[in-house]
């Protein structure tokens, strides 16, 4: 057993398994949670050469969360790496109830409850460290996936609120991982694989966000945009009227745009 240990949400795949590859090269006992099953991305933690659990939960559930802490064992959490989310594509009018519900239970709901149970135990052991995965989808009116851009906006701004009001304990860090779109089964699983996005073969690998993240959260640096056309994105969004960018994001996600 290692003596630090680390948990990392959504990390079946994508940026989230990467970011368990990180923990674990650096010497964190993991605890790795997604909603799909883990075998895979558990065999290949584990040769990695540190202890790893594997939870499979429904994190858009406060029962799911809970389940998920107890899997811990009552063990300090050093690392949290809150990393599971869900998009969702097609106009708003369009989804089912059902549907966008999950989407803000888990980005939301879900992100908080965990958030903030764990930012207790770190704020009375006085030291900590945490990287949360927003998207530089927050910045931008979505057009077309605009529940998902709108929990992504909570996220941003929550967690830049949050690390204000612990700013006083100095072994805490608050860190915002910031991608654009990413290779990975985000778009299959949001429903929009004929959308200019979707297809878009310029897609960041997940490799590189990972790294980004990383790097900035060993640095305890407050957020890091990976990606050099998503920072020149973010710049252009705080000047642009809203009505600009949503219209920009309408060309890449309306359904359909990718077979224009």
């Amino acid at each position: 057993m290692a003596n630090k240990f680390a948990i990392v949400t959504g990390a079946s795949s994508g940026i989230g398994l990467e970011l368990a590859r990180l923990a674990a090269r650096d010497g964190y006992d993991l605890l790795v949670v997604a909603d799909t099953p883990l075998v895979d991305a558990a065999a290949a933690l584990r040769g990695e050469g540190v202890e790893v659990q594997s939870v499979e939960t429904d994190l858009s559930t406060i029962e799911g969360v809970d389940r998920l802490l107890a899997a811990a064992g009552g063990r300090r959490v050093d690392l949290l790496c809150a990393n599971a989310g869900h998009g969702l594509g097609g106009g708003f009018l369009d989804q089912d109830v059902s549907e966008w519900r999950h989407v803000i239970d888990t980005n939301i709901t879900g992100t908080a409850y965990l958030l903030q149970k764990v930012l207790r135990q770190m704020r009375d052991a006085g030291e900590g460290k945490v990287l949360i995965t927003g998207s530089i989808a927050g910045w931008i009116p979505g057009s077309f996936q605009a529940v998902y851009n709108g929990t992504k906006a909570f996220v941003d701004n929550f967690a830049a609120a949050i690390r204000n009001e612990l700013k006083e304990v100095k072994g805490i860090t608050i860190t915002t991982l910031l991608p654009g779109p990413v290779e990975t089964e985000f778009f299959e699983r949001a429903g929009m694989m004929d959308t200019k996005v979707g297809q878009s073969e310029s897609k960041s690998d997940p490799v590189d966000v990972a790294k980004d993240g990383w790097t900035a959260l060993m640095k305890g640096t407050d957020n890091i945009v990976s990606g050099i056309s998503n920072k020149l994105q973010v710049a252009g969004a705080g000047v642009l009227p809203q009505s600009v960018t949503a219209e920009q994001h309408r060309k890449i996600a309306e359904p359909g745009s990718g077979e224009r």
